[in-house]
């Protein structure tokens, strides 16, 4: 035999004896076995998302409308509710009725609730007194409903304030009665 078939079978021995030293000599663990309901698993539907409850619409005249089923409607929970809109005020008086103060919960609960909505307050006087201090008025009874709601949560930069003053009477008459309809102010969405 010549050198280079010693060192051939030298280098078969080596790497036998290193491939031996490599073996593990544990057993194989045997796969568990597995019935048929194992090997496909059971579907199971995934919960539906709950429904987004419906949201405000606002109708053509600006006023809101609740839907029926949304959380913010009272009473029959199977018809659409018409939020008030309109807030009657004293005589020569500024300050927001504690009558009113459920409806306006409610407007500033809808607005807190949707940051797409806008509101414009409009305030009025009846006609007495003179054109400026029933315009001055009119605002001030519409900043007293914008302060209302600011306080309820309502971000001051989605209110828009303007006064009609005596411009824009609700009713037409010259008695107490037509007065009392044209101190309000009135809430628009847009």
């Amino acid at each position: 035999m010549g050198i280079s078939t010693m060192r051939g079978l030298l280098m078969a021995g080596c790497l036998a004896l290193f491939l031996a030293g490599c073996a593990s000599n544990e057993p194989e663990e045997a796969a568990p076995e597995m019935s048929p309901a194992d090997e496909a698993p059971e579907l199971v539907p995934e919960p539906m998302p709950p429904k987004a409850p419906p949201k405000a619409m606002v109708n053509a005249d600006g006023k809101l409308v609740l839907p029926k089923g949304s959380p913010h409607a009272d009473g029959n929970a199977m018809m659409d509710e018409v939020l008030q809109g309109v807030f009657y005020f004293d005589f020569d008086q500024a300050i927001v009725k504690r009558t009113g103060h459920a409806e306006l919960n409610k407007h500033a609960k809808v607005l807190g609730d949707d940051r797409m909505l806008r509101v414009r307050l409009e305030g009025h006087a009846d006609e007495r007194g003179t054109r400026e201090y029933n315009l001055a008025l009119g605002e001030r009874r519409a900043n007293a409903i914008r302060a209302y709601l600011v306080a309820q949560g309502v971000a001051a930069s989605r209110i828009e304030v303007i006064s009609y003053g005596e411009e824009k009477p609700a009713s037409p008459g010259h008695n107490e009665s037509a007065w009392a309809m044209n101190r309000r102010v009135e809430i628009v969405y847009r």
